[in-house]
């Protein structure tokens, strides 16, 4: 093991919220930081997720950062929604633009990252035999970074090529002549699919749960829209950090029950036919709190999924069932996902009702038929939040580990520190608005957080921050109490972790809004740092 090399702070991730963090702390406070990322380039999500159709649903001009007004002004977006490749360049372009690849040491594995209670510093060893001394430790590796593979019977026998959308090959798949199955049907596989199905000869979709999902109306960024955007970027960012979930829409109407069926219909149709998330997050204000609210959006898409799909038993397959409530799991945005199930090369496997028993040498077995194709996806989401935090082998005070610390659920305080993990700070964690929000907003937020409170605790000669057990148990309680006045932990959703079999089941977002959590933070930062323990040198 060689000599461990001291740096203020060591990053792990060079997605958004690694680059931004390196800039604030290297750049804005003349820190000395190293950032490590498994990937061999940066981007983080941007790198991996290179799967057919791959784009964001949040609009470009929000998903981006709002730190440089030049970076703002000069960048330009091809797409309304960027594809992956479009945002990964432009990821690369601000790691290039601020001198941040010299500090980014890419194709690296934290092997363990572990608390020296004498030294009051964070002693971190790799793969390949390096290590760290750090004072502060902050793993920005994202909520979704950490691909969710089921364990399913004969997975070594299958004999044919095997894809997981998370992990997708840079070269790309070629699709031509060859048969497909694709286990998933959630927001990736939303996108996958129309783009394999018009590539392969044949693509058989096994689906558990039904999806609502909406539009998402990409396009062409003409330069009208992208002058209009640019000439208005100060107000348009205000609107976002201080909104809901970090998106500039128009205020959505109090009830939808106080409109009449007439005016609901006309409202719920505009926003279908001009906003992916727009029913969502801008419709009604009781959608995601009140049951008959929540009907009226979910009898709305079920009819418009009806409209689109031709044969009348897969259009049932597609529709959610009437229990299954609307927005309370991400809403995904399509482009012709459902039009693709028209297709006479795409068929619908349902596995709730025959559940998958097995792969075999030449495709999977369900308990009422057998499936042959050439290649295998999987399309089966992440273990969200904790997956990749529990990869780093990650031990606080008193040789603690974090998985055993959050064995019943993800334990913060405001989403960014844990209790007995001294000088570690979370970008984005659990009990955060993270992905209720668009990432960017959320990650700015964080990144100026942390960077702050390292900026004062320098200042102040401080040790050591930790957050005080008693203040994390408040705002677990204040997450959960926010949580149980909507309908959100009604749902078997990954917010709850439900979709990891033994996972504890624990809602882990803050659901208040990204504007009010940032005032409550700050104003937290503000009054000394309240809820947190500090030790002077």
């Amino acid at each position: 093991m060689s000599e461990a090399k001291k740096v203020d702070a060591l990053i792990v991730g060079a997605g958004f919220a690694g680059l931004y963090l390196l800039h604030l702390l290297r750049d804005k406070q003349g820190l000395n930081v190293a950032v490590l990322d498994l990937a061999g380039g940066v981007g983080g999500t941007w790198y991996w997720n290179r799967y057919p159709g791959a784009r964001c649903d949040v609009a470009s001009h929000e998903y981006s950062f709002s730190f440089s007004k030049e970076l703002q002004q000069e960048w330009c977006w091809s797409e309304k929604f960027a594809a992956q490749a479009d945002i990964l360049k432009y990821l690369e372009h601000v790691a290039d633009r601020f001198d941040l690849n010299k500090d980014i040491q890419l194709n690296t594995k934290v092997n363990s990252a572990v608390y020296d209670e004498v030294e009051k510093r964070w002693n971190i060893t790799t793969q390949d035999g390096q290590s760290f001394s750090a004072q502060y430790f902050i793993p920005a590796t994202g909520t979704l970074s950490s691909a969710n593979i089921p364990s399913i019977q004969g997975q070594d026998q299958y004999k044919g090529d095997v894809y997981v959308t998370g992990k997708w090959p840079a070269e790309g798949v070629d699709f031509k002549g060859k048969k497909v199955g694709i286990i998933g049907t959630g927001a990736t596989a939303i996108q996958v699919i129309p783009v394999v199905a018009e590539q392969c000869e044949q693509l058989t979709v096994f689906q558990r749960t039904a999806n609502y999902a909406a539009p998402l109306h990409n396009g062409p960024m003409t330069a009208k829209e992208e002058g209009d955007i640019k000439a208005n970027y100060d107000a348009r960012r205000k609107i976002e950090k201080n909104s809901f979930a970090g998106m500039s829409f128009d205020s959505a109407r109090p009830s939808a029950l106080a409109d009449s069926p007439e005016q609901r219909e006309a409202h719920y149709q505009q926003l279908w036919d001009t906003k992916g998330f727009g029913i969502w997050l801008a419709s009604y204000e009781d959608l995601l709190i009140d049951k008959s609210a929540n009907k009226t959006a979910a009898d709305f898409i079920r009819k418009k999924i009806r409209e689109r799909v031709n044969d009348p038993k897969t259009a049932d397959l597609l529709c959610p069932s009437e229990d299954q409530l609307f927005g309370i799991k991400r809403q995904p945005c399509e482009t012709n996902y459902f039009e693709a199930f028209n297709r006479d090369n795409v068929t619908l496997v349902d596995i709730k009702s025959a559940p998958i028993k097995a792969l075999t040498d030449q495709g999977l077995m369900t308990e009422e038929a057998n499936y042959e194709f050439d290649i295998l996806i999987y399309a089966t989401g992440f273990d969200a939040f904790t997956g990749s935090l529990y990869k780093m082998g990650i031990q606080g005070r008193d040789g603690l580990s974090l998985q055993d610390y959050w064995s019943e659920g993800p334990r913060t305080y405001l989403g960014i520190s844990v209790h007995g993990f001294p000088n570690m700070f979370t970008v984005t964690g659990p009990q955060s608005p993270s992905v209720l929000s668009n990432m960017p907003v959320s990650i700015e937020c964080h990144c100026e957080w942390i960077a702050a409170c390292i900026g004062d605790m320098n200042k102040q000669n401080v040790a050591e921050i930790e957050a005080d057990i008693n203040h994390e148990n408040n705002w677990i309680k204040h997450t959960m109490e926010l949580a149980d006045s909507t309908l959100f932990p009604q749902a078997d959703s990954w917010y709850m972790g439900a979709n990891i079999p033994g996972k504890p089941r624990v809602f882990m977002v803050y659901v208040g809004g990204c504007g009010p959590y940032r005032e409550l933070i700050f104003d937290i930062a503000s009054k000394g740092y309240e809820g947190f323990k500090l030790l002077s040198h």
